[in-house]
Parts: structure tokens; sequence; C-alpha cells
């Protein structure tokens, strides 16, 4: 009987786990199928209005890791929504496509040259320009063509909005007024760079925790008409969302930029107030010189932190903070399916490589 049990709760999950797989495969259509009608659309106004939706098309094919829009489908699934409405594949496309405007404009401010393994949109369109010799400033030229290219992608998330229920509308807006914030927050951060863990853990929550973790499931949720849900999915979506950064973090201190498809050390350079680089400076303020001061190189900053001791901290963090949000979802009023799901993907994006 026991082994009768085990079996039907294994079957259950990975029939779970295709359902979830199964519209993540729906929202990558609807978006290519999105994109293609656009580019329709504009060929026929003029050859040369395609520019932005293609700009915009290639970053989308270009892959990425879905993270938000999975866990908007799984919040929506773990609250009991039916696995063939086009709602949740609506939501979850808005997602992503918010998500790609927020990675366009953020490569700008970044100064990154490239995203997913590609030259990003703003390095592209400025290369083009110095090719063509064209008029004006290459860098304004790429910059500027980015800049209306990430709106454009803002605007296509509304649309793609549209056919979700009115519930998930106050999440929605919330969700994409803190990603605003956080990213100006983080700027002004950035330029101050003053030792403030308090702000950095702020500033992480909202860009991260909230916009990654938190709402993407209160959104699926609101969509299946479980607003109750939101309190758990906050509780273990801040925890989760903060591991999420702290390995970002690590990730861009120390990672692989062939595995993470964008340069490493960008928060060294572009002095990002980040929780490893707060906390490692409370520890020794002669971090701060090195970064701010020229002549020091990534390397050198990266020994630095390793001798703080802070990397074998966040790892211990993380730890703590996927435990946490295991324990918010394990009193959750949802399947127990769903409960064992979201704590296999908390250690996913916890413990992720790239």
């Amino acid at each position: 009987m026991e082994m009768t049990c085990i079996g039907t709760q294994q079957q259950s999950a990975a029939t779970a786990r295709r359902t979830r797989d199964n519209l993540l495969q729906q929202m990558e259509e609807h978006l290519r199928a999105f994109l293609s009608a656009e580019h329709e659309l504009w060929a026929a106004v003029n050859e040369r209005a395609v520019g932005a939706v293609d700009a915009l098309s290639e970053l989308v094919a270009a892959g990425g890791k879905r993270i938000r829009p999975a866990f908007c489908i799984a919040g929506y699934l773990a609250a009991g929504g039916e696995a063939h409405d086009g709602a949740v594949v609506a939501a979850a496309a808005a997602l992503e496509m918010l998500h790609a405007s927020a990675l366009i404009h953020d490569d700008i401010i970044d100064a990154s040259s490239h995203r997913r393994g590609l030259p990003t949109v703003h390095t592209r369109h400025s290369a083009l320009h110095r090719h063509h010799r064209w008029q004006g400033e290459s860098r304004r030229f790429g910059e500027g063509v980015a800049l209306l290219v990430g709106d454009l992608a803002l605007v296509y998330s509304e649309q793609l909005m549209a056919p979700v229920p009115a519930a998930a509308g106050a999440v929605w807006h919330r969700l994409r007024s803190e990603l605003m914030i956080g990213q100006y927050m983080d700027m002004s951060a950035a330029a101050e760079f003053n030792v403030d863990p308090q702000l950095s853990r702020w500033i992480a929550l909202a860009k991260s925790g909230h916009y990654t973790i938190h709402r993407p499931l209160a959104l699926g949720a609101g969509a299946a008409g479980r607003p109750d849900l939101a309190p758990a999915f906050e509780r273990y979506g801040e925890a989760v969302g903060e591991a999420f950064q702290l390995r970002d973090d690590l990730l861009d201190a120390f990672g692989d930029s062939a595995a993470t498809g964008k340069p490493a050390g960008l928060d060294f350079s572009q002095h990002k107030m980040t929780l490893l680089l707060g906390w490692a400076m409370q520890r020794d303020p002669r971090i701060h010189h090195m970064i701010t001061t020229p002549g020091h190189t990534p390397e050198e900053v990266r020994r630095r932190l390793l001798d703080t001791g802070v990397p074998d901290d966040v790892e211990k963090h993380i730890a703590a903070l996927v435990d946490q949000g295991s324990t918010a979802i394990a009193g959750a009023p949802i399947a127990p399916v769903w409960r064992e799901e979201l704590t296999t993907m908390a250690e996913r994006v916890a413990y992720r490589t790239s």
C-alpha cells in the first residue's frame, strides 16, 4: 500500500510538471505568433518599420530562463486553475515581454555589451550606425533605438495582458511600478555607493523578490481566482526571491560569462550596491576604494571579497532563505504536489549556475 501511495505521488508530481511545461510551451508559441503578426503589420506600412519589432523578437528568441512565467503558471496551477485556460498563457507571455523591456533598458543603464550570448540592442545598433557611417553619434543612436525597443516591449506587455481576468490587474500594476521604482533606487544607490545593507535588501526585494517570484505567483493565483493565496506566496516569494538575487550577485562576481551570457563583474564596474558588496565593505572598507578607484582589476576585487569570508556567508544565507521559503509554502492551502514542486523550484533558482 505504501509503495502504491509513493508511486501515485510521483506520478502526480510528473503530471504537474508536464502541465506546467506544456503551458510554458504554449506561452513560447504565443509570443512567437504575436511578434510575427506585429512584424507583418509593420512591414506592410514600411520596410524600415520592422526594425524595432525584429530587435525585440531576436532577444525573446534567444531564450532565457523564463523564471517569471514559470512561477506565474505554477501559482495558477497551485491555485486550481484549469490546464486549458488561455488567460494564464497570456499572463505568462506578458511577464516575459515585460522582462524583455527591463533587460533592454537595464543593459543601457549598465553599459552591458552582451545579453543571452548576443550583442545587446544598443550595442548592435551602435555598431550598425558606425558601419553605415550615418549622421550623428553612434552611441546615442544605439541607446535611443534600445530605449524605443524597450518601450515597445512595455506596450506589448500590456496588450498581452488584455485577456487576463481583471482580478489580477492590481498585482500586475503593482509589479510594474515596483520594478521601475526598484530600478531607480538601484541607480541612486550605485551613484551614492554608500554601505547600506538595509537599502540593498529593499532594492533586492523590489527588483527580484517581488518581481521575479512573489508577484508572478500572485498574478497566477489571481488569474485562477484565488487571491487568498497572496500572503503565503508573499512569504515564500520574498525569501526565495532574495535567495535568487544573492545567487545573481555571486554569479556576477564569480561566474563564467560564457555560462551567464553576459559580461562578468558588471556590479563592480557599475558600482552596484548589492548585498554581497555591502556586507563585504562592512568588513573591509578597502573594497570600496578598490571599486571606485581606477587601476584595480576585477580579479583583485574578487580575491579581496573571498578574503572577507562574505561569499561563504552568503551561501549559508541562501540556504536559510530556501528553508524559509519552503516552510512558508508548506502551510499554504494548495495541493501537496504543488508544495513539493514549489520547494523544488526554490532550490532550482537559488542554486542555478547561470
